[in-house]
């Protein structure tokens, strides 16, 4: 039991903490600061804070933390703000700070969303009844999607994010992108890699047919059911989309094709995706989501297999750190083996693709 308290003690110094709430966000209210462990990931860490008002939560990197995260927790918060007026189901940010000496990361505050999450167990996903079953269940990724419509109709330049990222030849950096941050766990883990049967096959058929038009504007970065609060009562409906450390500014569809990899694909009705952690039986197939998606923002949707398989590749390019972490002793061996399996499903099911519609 004495080990709870000391790790809060780790992820925030109440005293200091306290004092710059009381300066930047007052409405928490004035009262004593009483925090606890709501989520403690490995990408991410996020305390409970109340102090007699309306409670609100507190998101900072892990102490052992995944590549970038010091710097994705503060444009996590810049988006959030960013985002504020608009229509986009999300957490309305509060106040942030990269100043390390408060609690020992940079660090923001969000509203504490009234809603509920889908939750990972037995190396799969499950929602909470009745959104469980049909015909609850068939609604969830149309209101994600609903998300990703909202997202993608914003002018990222009114709201204030023009700088946020480097929108020019975003479609052609991200082989790159990906691939040098998968090659990077050499370095900062002493990973010695391994062998991704697909991989290869992968990142030259993205180089060969990569697109050189785009449409620009916000993208998520991480869209999937553990990264969604829905409202309680049906229908499905969003109440908002969370975990925005990998948001920057480029094409958004590659939100849908990160999202839709996971499902059936319409023309190839005996294939199942084996780094899916959804239950897809019930779940709409990739094309009627890409449909939807089109109908909702006017896009184009005819290279949606281009977002399909660069989402996989940079999922599996991204995932790969884990898998490194657990070789180094962060992470444990069994969370080590469960991502494994989806890295290498990834890039299996992208060669797999690449293959079908050659």
């Amino acid at each position: 039991m004495a080990a709870v308290p000391q790790s809060l003690e780790e992820l925030a110094n109440v005293p200091k903490l306290t004092e710059w709430l009381d300066a930047h966000v007052p409405q928490l209210g004035t009262g004593p600061l009483r925090t606890a462990l709501l989520h403690g990931g490995t990408s991410n860490v996020v305390l409970t804070l109340d102090r007699g008002a309306r409670p609100m939560v507190l998101r900072r990197p892990p102490a052992v933390p995944p590549p970038g995260a010091e710097k994705g927790v503060l444009r996590e918060a810049r988006v959030l703000t960013a985002l504020n007026g608009t229509n986009v189901p999300h957490p309305i940010c509060h106040g942030s700070t990269d100043d390390v000496s408060v609690i020992g990361a940079p660090f923001y505050v969000m509203e504490k969303v009234d809603g509920w999450a889908p939750n990972l167990r037995d190396e799969k996903i499950y929602n909470e009844p009745p959104f469980d079953r049909m015909p609850y269940y068939y609604g969830i990724p149309y209101a994600i999607v609903d998300g990703l419509i909202a997202l993608a109709n914003v002018d990222y330049r009114a709201v204030g994010l023009a700088d946020f990222g480097k929108p020019d030849h975003f479609l052609e950096r991200q082989v790159d992108r990906w691939a040098g941050q998968l090659a990077s766990y050499r370095q900062r883990y002493g990973y010695a890699g391994r062998e991704l049967p697909g991989f290869a096959e992968t990142e030259a058929w993205l180089r060969a047919n990569v697109l050189r038009t785009g449409v620009t504007g916000i993208i998520h970065g991480d869209v999937g059911t553990p990264n969604m609060m829905f409202r309680h009562a049906p229908p499905p409906r969003l109440a908002a989309m969370i975990d925005w450390e990998l948001s920057t500014i480029g094409d958004p569809m590659i939100d849908l094709g990160w999202f839709c990899g996971g499902l059936r694909d319409e023309r190839f009705p005996d294939e199942t995706a084996a780094s899916a952690l959804n239950d897809t039986t019930n779940f709409p197939t990739r094309q009627e989501l890409a449909r939807y998606y089109a109908a909702g923002t006017g896009r184009d949707v005819s290279d949606f297999d281009y977002f399909l398989i660069l989402a996989k590749f940079k999922a599996g390019c991204v995932l790969e750190y884990k898998v490194a972490q657990a070789a180094a002793g962060i992470l444990s061996k069994e969370v080590g083996a469960f991502f494994s399996r989806i890295v290498l499903g990834c890039f299996r099911e992208t060669a797999a693709m690449i293959r079908r519609i050659q």
